[in-house]
């Protein structure tokens, strides 16, 4: 016997019935790392702003990301259906259906999720929106910031010399 379905409305949804996008902000080759990932961004689509969520699926060989620390925001996943193998400073560690993993922000051990399996990988993945952020990604020479102004960019300076960097144009006025 099938369950008999209400219509839903907001604050409520259907996560599954939002659009799933492909984009990513990485330039090329970085690009490369997330083929494959689908992003259905939850967040806004209810209307919060003070932290992001999205119900994010890892097609077979796809990454939630480069390997990467946040200075300003945590990061939670929960696993909501498959097998994603978490890899971080310490090695890689599998995470199945109903396990999560917390990343607090200001942490140096770069973090991210490869679908390695044969099947898709279903995640909630959660975190705070604070600006400014720097984020590190620690398997390359690339950082990204992104400032109150509402400047961002990726960048190849490490945090401590862009922050010197700004400060000594902000002396210059």
């Amino acid at each position: 016997m099938a369950l008999k379905r209400f219509p839903i409305r907001l604050p409520a949804l259907e996560p599954l019935e939002l659009p799933a996008s492909s984009k990513t902000m990485y330039p090329p080759p970085y690009d490369k790392v997330v083929q494959g990932r689908l992003k259905r961004r939850l967040g806004p689509a209810l209307g919060l702003t003070d932290f992001g969520v999205n119900l994010t699926t890892l097609m077979q060989g796809a990454a939630s990301s480069m390997r990467h620390h946040h200075s300003n925001n945590d990061e939670f996943v929960y696993i909501v259906d498959g097998e994603a193998t978490l890899v971080t400073d310490a090695g890689e560690q599998i995470l199945s259906t109903g396990m999560c993993a917390g990343f607090p922000k200001g942490s140096k051990d770069g973090h991210h999720l490869v679908n390695k399996s044969a099947r898709p990988v279903i995640y909630l993945e959660a975190g705070t929106n604070l600006i400014p952020d720097f984020i590190t990604y620690t398997d390359t020479k690339l950082y990204l910031y992104e400032d109150k102004k509402g400047h961002s960019g990726f960048t190849k300076t490490p945090q401590k010399q862009v922050a010197k960097a700004g400060a000594k144009k902000k002396k210059k006025r």
